[in-house]
């Protein structure tokens, strides 16, 4: 067996490659792109540790499609400048301390908790609209609404675009880490190019008028001279971008990916509607056994010995997270999904210094969703067993999720 993350195969279920790969291949060139796979959660978690020697330049570097593994090959327009500017993913070191420095003010644990009321607002009145029909599509109905609105409140932005929003956002990440939409290139160049100049408005705006959204916070920061963090131009826009579709993909695609979980296990689904407390357990869970966020990129700034093979000085290593958190050598029976594992040292949403910004913000939105779902809606379950994936090779989650249930 030879691991092809490009493969109909491992796209549908990249579990059973992964498991080859930590037996066989833990540090894995993928041909022909020279891109390094690691595979072992020991291995992924050192290099999470060590920004100096695997720097996320490797994720500007995939932004820019120079893996050759995926992205359009069609003129990226400004996206292409916005790719290039920092970003919290894309930089390490002082340049990531003050990207982060701006807006950690905004995704405190306080901050989040003061959320919870507006969460549970916009979920019920999701699931209001969807409840008597006694059936619905997951994705569509509220696995969708419930982040794209919650992000767009705290960027500030009007809740009549959130169909845009999820466009503009699907485009972006399609055209970026995709490997099957070369026949929608245009249609992803335009919609990137209409995101941009839709923020474009809505920055000038808060440099006319700021207010107390979060795309004011990085406004204020725009060449700041007090000494406080400052911001470029570039710099808040590229920001913005990341904001609005970390905000809204990664909550999405776990719930999505709970949910798929639950209707294959019926047995964990009924630990948990037995007994709701099992809830911020499930997140958990789910965000192990089926991570939103599979692998992400890094980039060697000199030789280095992983598992004993040598990966070279500006290569490209790819960290399999799906993977490490599958990884039998530190949790047993890690192929099992479990909702009452007591679980510790998962790295869905990364580690250290890059650990997830959002991480609280998306735990509450998922644990809210699925509270308010198990309590309005019994006896759910899927009527379908086919499943047709999100097109991405980093992220991963249910396009839709037709369900059925006795309201």
């Amino acid at each position: 067996m030879d691991f092809n993350p490009l493969s109909p195969e491992a796209r549908a279920n990249p579990y059973p490659g992964y498991e080859w790969l930590r037996r066989e291949a833990p540090v894995h060139e993928l041909e022909p792109f020279g891109v390094f796979a690691l595979s072992r959660h020991s291995d992924i978690l050192a290099a999470l540790k060590s920004p100096e020697i695997f720097s996320s330049s490797g994720m500007r570097a995939m932004m820019s499609g120079q893996t050759g593994m995926m992205g359009s090959t069609t003129e990226p327009g400004r996206m292409g400048q916005i790719t290039q500017a920092n970003s919290l993913i894309s930089s390490d070191g002082e340049i990531h301390d003050r990207l982060r420095a701006v807006v950690n003010r905004g995704f405190t644990p306080r901050r989040i908790a003061e959320l919870e009321p507006r969460v549970r607002k916009v979920t019920a009145e999701a699931i209001d609209s969807i409840a008597s029909a006694g059936e619905m599509d997951l994705v569509r109905d509220l696995a969708i609404p419930v982040p794209v609105r919650m992000i767009a409140d705290i960027l500030g932005v009007p809740g009549e675009r959130l169909r845009d929003f999820k466009r503009w956002s699907d485009a972006i990440i399609e055209s970026a880490t995709g490997v099957g939409q070369d026949d929608r290139a245009r249609e992803h160049f335009k919609a990137r190019e209409e995101f941009l100049a839709f923020f474009d408005r809505a920055i000038e705006a808060r440099r006319k008028s700021p207010g107390g959204d979060l795309i004011s916070t990085l406004v204020r920061a725009e060449g700041a001279e007090d000494g406080s963090p400052s911001l470029s131009p570039d710099e808040v826009l590229s920001f913005t971008v990341l904001l609005l579709i970390a905000g809204n993909e990664t909550t999405t695609n776990l719930i999505g990916n709970t949910l798929l979980a639950l209707t294959d296990h019926p047995d964990q689904m009924e630990k948990v509607c037995a007994n709701p407390g099992l809830i911020p357990n499930l997140v958990e869970e789910a965000l192990r056994f089926d991570s939103p966020v599979q692998a992400i990129f890094r980039q060697t700034t000199r030789d280095v010995d992983v598992a004993g093979t040598m990966i070279p000085e500006g290569k490209l290593v790819m960290l399999l997270l799906g993977s490490a958190n599958r990884d039998e050598d530190w949790l047993p029976n890690a192929d099992r999904f479990d909702v009452t594992r007591e679980l510790k040292g998962h790295i869905g949403f990364g580690f250290g210094v890059h650990f997830c910004l959002g991480a609280s913000l998306a735990r509450l939105e998922a644990r809210v969703a699925l509270e308010t779902l198990l309590s309005r809606c019994r006896r759910i379950e899927r009527t379908t067993e086919t499943v047709e994936w999100i097109d991405s090779l980093i992220l991963r989650g249910p396009k839709s999720l037709p369900l059925r249930f006795d309201a």
